[in-house]
């Protein structure tokens, strides 16, 4: 299945910001519409990194709509800019749906690593303001915790480490915010004490990277819930092993898997918009 890469200007918060959207060439019917996030420790990445991302065999393969935005990174401006930035190409998303040729039922959200850590908050936001239904979550190995987990605390992996996290969040949150205990959720999920009516997960991990316990204790936390979530664990250290290690046995293990849970959630999940929002 061909498909057609666009960039386009849409309104955000803070004037103009670029959106890519990947798509079938030639769709045969309206798809799932999948906001996807790139990663970067909040602090670095380019909407581009969607090419080598898990988000373009979806519609590669799949003929789901994809729209990954360039949200401002922390350096420019710190949390809740780049929230922001992603709810304004969520809202584009549910408005152009019928124009992009995907379903207005079935937005999901994913991402890597902050990426992932992004869709988390984007669900929480979205949940609470009540203007758009995301009808499925893809957080990979999102970075959800600004505080020490015992898979972050003294991790030297030469991805993704104690140095660089620690790095990556007093940029995201800033400094009065990072050394502060009233960190909101919206800016670091795993802060969040009510996860009833987040949309359904999936995610995988690998079991020496810093995200594993939060990637965990995030399932956990929506199982408890009552949210429909699932997580697998891959042996290894290195963060976005899949994308980085594409040839080994876990990464393409790790890719099949993620691509059968999508087909189920595209068989299976819808998320009405609100009345009058639509």
């Amino acid at each position: 299945m061909g498909i057609r890469c666009l960039r386009r200007k849409i309104e955000g918060p803070a004037g103009e910001m670029t959106v890519l959207i990947l798509a079938p060439k030639t769709p045969a019917k309206p798809a799932p519409g999948v906001l996807w996030i790139h990663g970067g420790g909040y602090f670095l990445g380019m909407a581009a990194m969607i090419h080598f991302s898990r988000a373009r065999a979806l519609a590669a393969k799949y003929g789901a709509v994809v729209i990954s935005p360039e949200y401002r990174l922390a350096g420019e401006a710190p949390y809740p800019a780049a929230l922001k930035d992603c709810y304004a190409a969520l809202l584009y998303l549910k408005e152009h749906a019928a124009e992009l040729g995907a379903r207005d039922d079935q937005l999901f959200v994913g991402g890597e690593s902050a990426g992932g850590g992004l869709t988390a908050a984007l669900c929480m936001y979205a949940r609470d303001r009540g203007e758009v239904s995301i009808a499925y979550q893809m957080p990979l190995y999102p970075m959800l915790d600004c505080r020490d987990t015992d898979s972050s605390r003294d991790n030297h992996g030469h991805v993704w480490n104690t140095r660089k996290n620690h790095a990556g969040w007093r940029k995201y949150l800033g400094e009065a915010l990072y050394e502060s205990d009233a960190v909101p959720a919206y800016a670091s999920p795993a802060r969040q004490t009510d996860y009833t009516g987040l949309p359904p997960a999936y995610t995988f991990v690998c079991r020496g990277e810093p995200f594993y316990d939060e990637t965990l204790a995030y399932v956990e936390n929506l199982r408890r819930a009552g949210v429909e979530a699932d997580v697998d664990v891959y042996p290894g250290k290195t963060h976005a092993f899949d994308m980085l290690l594409p040839w080994k046995a876990a990464s393409r293990q790790a890719i099949k898997t993620f691509e059968r849970h999508y087909r189920h959630a595209a068989e299976h999940h819808r998320a009405a918009q609100p009345a009058g929002e639509k």
